[in-house]
C-alpha cells in the first residue's frame, strides 16, 4: 500500500527548476534545428541539439527526486509552467511576440498551478480536522 505524505517545498522548488531546465532545452532545439542540416550525422554534431538533450536529462534526473518528496498530484502540474517560461523566453531570444490572449493564456496556467496547490492544501487541512 502506498503511503499518504504531504508535498515538501524543496519538492515544488526541484519541479519549477526542471521547468526552467526543459524550458531551455525547447530554446537549444529551436536554435538547433533553424541550423539543421537533414542528414542524420547533423543531429549528432549540433552542439545546441545535445545541450538541449543534456538538460531534458538532468530536468529528467531532477524529476525523479522531486517525486520523492510529494504528491504526483500536486507535482505534476507544475510541469505546466513551462508553457509560461518557453513564452517568456521566446519572446526574448526570438522575438515572438506576446499579445493579450498569450497573455491570459499565461495567467490561467500561473493561476491554474496555484490553485492546485492550495487544493492540496485544503485537503491537508480537512484531515487534521476529520482526525480531532
Amino acid at each position: 500500500m502506498l503511503r499518504k505524505m504531504k508535498t515538501k517545498l524543496w519538492a515544488i522548488g526541484l519541479m519549477v527548476l526542471t521547468t526552467l531546465l526543459t524550458s531551455s532545452a525547447q530554446i537549444f532545439y529551436k536554435i538547433g534545428a533553424d541550423k539543421l542540416e537533414y542528414n542524420l550525422l547533423s543531429l549528432f554534431t549540433d552542439y545546441f541539439l545535445l545541450i538541449g538533450i543534456f538538460l531534458y536529462a538532468i530536468g529528467a534526473v531532477l524529476m525523479l527526486i522531486a517525486f520523492k518528496g510529494g504528491e504526483l498530484s500536486v507535482l505534476y502540474p507544475v510541469i505546466a509552467t513551462s508553457y509560461i517560461w518557453v513564452g517568456l523566453l521566446s519572446s526574448y531570444f526570438f522575438s515572438d511576440s506576446l499579445n493579450y490572449l498569450r497573455w491570459i493564456g499565461i495567467s490561467s496556467i500561473f493561476f491554474g498551478v496555484v490553485f492546485v496547490g492550495f487544493g492540496s492544501r485544503n485537503k491537508e487541512k480537512e484531515k487534521i480536522v476529520d482526525t480531532i
